[in-house]
């Protein structure tokens, strides 16, 4: 019964849907798990004031924070930390605690045993501070002071908090906008000027009556920068007029420049409603801000922006090259011992190890190819190199060439599944055999192609190794797209999510504070694969309709 029962092949058919299953419910517990980890982040999590008394101390002492985890200290540990083997054995409860105020105490995070634990409870007046520098704030809002006068106190402290915190994100927003765009284009004309002039100098065109052209020109940038410059010091010091009065959980009162605070909120007097608003703020942020505190604060506009542009470039130039590859190993070489022969080589490449196409691309591209072009067509930049240095060209260019063998491959399995009676139709019609392939041959194959250009999104948009030696950095000080002619400037270097989330969570300083980031960003990287490649295949999907009376 038995054997007859495998001589069916059931019990393979079963294996194989468990084995899926199973590899399904992995991915979807993963994905649930790093959508937990990272999303929870943003919700406004209540703030405790915590009473407690250490080992060995008389006097309790008080620590405000948010309760980030709970888990059971080991017995060994507890052993080793000078508690009875009873109390080892029962189990000790510890709390990790991120109490801020790092500029005071020195740390972020803590950890409290929870039998020296006495009361906990969550005032409705705790604040807390999302600052530029140091990270979170936790305390009690004293008063406020305009010149270093008091102007507000108790209950109208908040009312005028709320006035002034709007006032000075106006302010910041103005400073940030010179800082970053009015000055910025100046500063970049200034240097195109300067090239300009080298370059005619190098020439031996640079007479009395050029000279005298580019020293108005320059004296009318260097103009408007003072009036820039004298707005920029008018708005720090509006910014810096006002700052606030707290007290920390030890008693320490504290004044902060309301210039370096972000955000206000008291958590604990916040209902369902108000959380909600604040998830969706912070989400908002993170998605649309520039990262600040060492990347583990603030938003991933930059990385996404860079890693996006990033797949769009390496597309663009691997789909052409690997299409064309493809359709001369197929169409129109001689099926031989060569051609085969570079057929496995270009299976073998989908093997090599992403970091040698780093070594490759860092050792070609950049110094080679970089090098001859800064010395053809930049020679007045030297010794500073323009595109002889890691960039977006190089590093969507080294992708390309890591993806390019399966572009080649897809096309080609496309290509070979078409009809032959097709192209020998469309040749006894009278058309060309270039006219075969471009009108026939290639629209019945282009969703093989689309599922070559899907695997290739997928691939180079989680790659980081190469990334690291060709282009990416860790804070792009500006985005390769900006509003300054040529408008996409593809020497400079970006960010990268799959980057940020090494950076993150292995080169922080503040492990604590960034691993929450560390899932957020992942979830994110996830989510942009998946919409590029959603992208891709709704446009495989139309090729597809498109041509579909063509297989008929």
């Amino acid at each position: 019964m038995i054997r007859e029962w495998f001589k069916t092949g059931a019990p393979w058919v079963w294996l194989n849907a468990a084995a899926v299953s199973l590899s399904l419910i992995m991915v979807f517990g993963l994905l649930l798990l790093i959508a937990i980890r990272g999303l929870g982040h943003f919700w406004p999590a209540s703030v405790a004031s915590i009473e407690y008394v250490d080992k060995g101390a008389t006097q309790a002492s008080t620590v405000v924070g948010e309760i980030i985890e709970k888990q059971v200290l080991k017995p060994e540990l507890a052993a080793a930390a000078g508690y009875s083997p009873e109390q080892a054995k029962a189990g000790l409860q510890q709390y990790l605690i991120k109490t801020g105020n790092r500029d005071i105490s020195g740390l972020d995070f803590r950890w409290l045993l929870g039998k020296d634990i006495k009361k906990t409870d969550y005032p409705e007046k705790l604040l807390v501070l999302e600052r530029r520098e140091w990270g979170n704030f936790y305390g009690y809002l004293e008063s406020i002071k305009q010149d270093g006068k008091i102007v507000a106190e108790g209950d109208a402290a908040w009312t005028d908090l709320e006035k002034r915190m709007q006032r000075m994100l106006d302010i910041f927003d103005q400073i940030k906008d010179i800082e970053k765009h009015d000055i910025g284009v100046i500063n970049y004309q200034l240097e195109r000027l300067r090239l300009k002039q080298r370059k005619l100098e190098l020439q031996g065109k640079f007479d009395a009556q050029v000279k005298q052209g580019f020293a108005t020109e320059k004296a009318e940038f260097e103009a408007k920068y003072k009036v820039l410059q004298a707005n920029l010091v008018e708005l720090n010091q509006k910014i810096r007029r006002d700052s606030l009065v707290a007290t920390a959980a030890n008693g320490q009162e504290v004044e902060i420049a309301l210039e370096k605070v972000v955000l206000y909120y008291q958590p604990n007097a916040m209902n369902v409603l108000q959380k909600i608003g604040h998830y969706f703020s912070k989400v908002w942020e993170f998605l649309s801000d520039d990262p600040r505190e060492a990347n583990t604060e603030g938003g991933v506009f930059p990385a996404i922006f860079g890693t996006v542009m990033m797949v769009m470039i390496m597309a663009v130039i691997v789909t052409p090259f690997g299409v064309i590859a493809a359709v001369y190993m197929r169409e129109y070489a001689k099926q031989g011992a060569m051609t085969r022969i570079i057929r496995i080589a270009v299976n073998n490449l989908a093997g090599v190890p992403s970091i040698v196409y780093g070594v490759f691309g860092l050792g070609f591209f950049v110094y080679i190819l970089g090098g001859n072009i800064d010395s053809l067509f930049f020679p007045e930049a030297l010794p500073a190199p323009t595109f002889g240095t890691p960039g977006m060209l190089w590093a969507s260019l080294t992708l390309a060439l890591l993806t390019l063998p399966v572009v080649i491959v897809s096309t080609e399995e496309g290509l070979s599944r078409i009809p032959k009676s097709i192209r020998e139709g469309s040749l006894a019609l009278g058309a060309t055999k270039a006219e075969t392939l471009w009108r026939t041959v290639l629209p019945m194959a282009s969703p093989a192609m689309m599922t070559g250009l899907i695997l290739a999104v997928a691939r180079a948009a989680g790659e980081v190794a190469p990334l690291m030696l060709v282009g990416v950095v860790k804070l792009a000080p500006t985005l390769p797209l900006d509003s300054n002619f040529p408008f996409m400037h593809l020497d400079r270097k970006f960010m990268h999510l799959g980057f940020h989330i090494y950076d993150v969570g292995f080169q922080s300083p503040n492990v604590e504070a960034a691993r929450p980031l560390v899932y957020a960003t992942a979830l994110l990287l996830v989510m942009v694969i998946i919409g590029l490649n959603l992208f891709a295949v709704s446009i495989r999907n139309h090729l597809r309709e498109k041509y579909r009376a063509l297989e008929n």
